[in-house]
């Protein structure tokens, strides 16, 4: 997985690392307001904002010094010998010298799985906002588990597992224990033996996480919401239990079920938090 922006705001913690960030779009563009790009003193870039050829110029620009400015490149830019090639214009905040200070206390409000924001000196964009990262906490049993659990980490996620098995202590009947869940936690059940869902959703559906799915065919999803309704859960809450899941519906291989539900969960993510990056001053 390509590094994020929180990757980008971990190394300008280090004294002597620049930092870029988009501050101002004009036309269409692959990354969002607020992206960010790390340069190290050895010019060696960490995050990404577009094919390359911008980051070695921003890698040139942060090396040259001088005072942080805005910079516009793309259309409208005095730099007549570069371009983009979606000809869209970028203004870009680049500062040699970024507070390390302050980057080193929102990172530490993320890893502690809180919203934080930037403050930026110059431009239009008065504050670079984040949220925690999307968090993946994962319930079944079999190769769907392991697909999904897989797929997860190598997209750079977060993911926590339990298994039927009882190796993770999990115990049917039970709601997990010292699990923690925020709003920025999906929460997946990947169960062929329905029972173990019961106890488990009525666990989840007293979390703030954003996503709560489970699989099932027809006739499971029927029977479990009869059980969650005669458990006295009501219809608003069970409508929070996304079944079946995945975008891809009828996906039996493991990895493609796995790939359908992380693609729906990424999407339900970033619904929710369409703008984390932009903070208007």
């Amino acid at each position: 997985m390509l590094a994020s922006d929180h990757d980008a705001l971990r190394a300008a913690c280090t004294q002597g690392v620049g930092l870029c960030t988009i501050t101002g779009i004009e036309g269409s563009f692959s990354r969002r307001l607020g992206a960010q790009l790390a340069v190290s003193p050895d010019g060696s870039v960490t995050g990404s904002l577009a094919d390359g050829c911008l980051e070695k110029q921003l890698a040139t620009e942060i090396a040259s010094g001088g005072e942080r400015r805005v910079m516009r490149f793309g259309a409208g830019s005095p730099l007549i010998d570069f371009r983009l090639p979606c000809g869209s214009g970028l203004d870009i905040l680049v500062d040699p010298a970024p507070d390390h200070v302050a980057c080193r206390e929102v990172l530490a409000k993320l890893e502690a799985r809180e919203e934080a924001s930037l403050s930026l000196p110059l431009g239009p964009l008065a504050e670079r906002h984040y949220v925690p990262s999307l968090r993946l906490v994962l319930f079944g049993e079999g190769p769907e588990l392991d697909a999904l659990a897989l797929l997860g980490r190598s997209a750079g996620l977060e993911v926590e597992t339990f298994s039927k098995d009882g190796s993770d202590g999990l115990s049917l009947g039970k709601a997990p224990g010292g699990v923690s869940v925020d709003r920025w936690t999906g929460v997946v059940l990947l169960f062929h033996d329905h029972e173990w869902e019961q106890a488990i959703l009525q666990w989840a559906l007293q979390t703030p996480a954003f996503f709560i799915g489970a699989q099932g065919g027809r006739s499971a999803r029927e029977e479990r919401a009869e059980r969650l309704l005669a458990a006295g859960v009501n219809e608003d809450a069970l409508a929070r239990v996304a079944s079946p899941i995945g975008v891809v519906q009828h996906s039996r291989e493991p990895m493609a079920l796995a790939l359908s539900i992380l693609a729906s969960v990424v999407g339900e993510y970033e619904a929710i938090h369409p703008h984390h990056g932009v903070s208007r001053g």
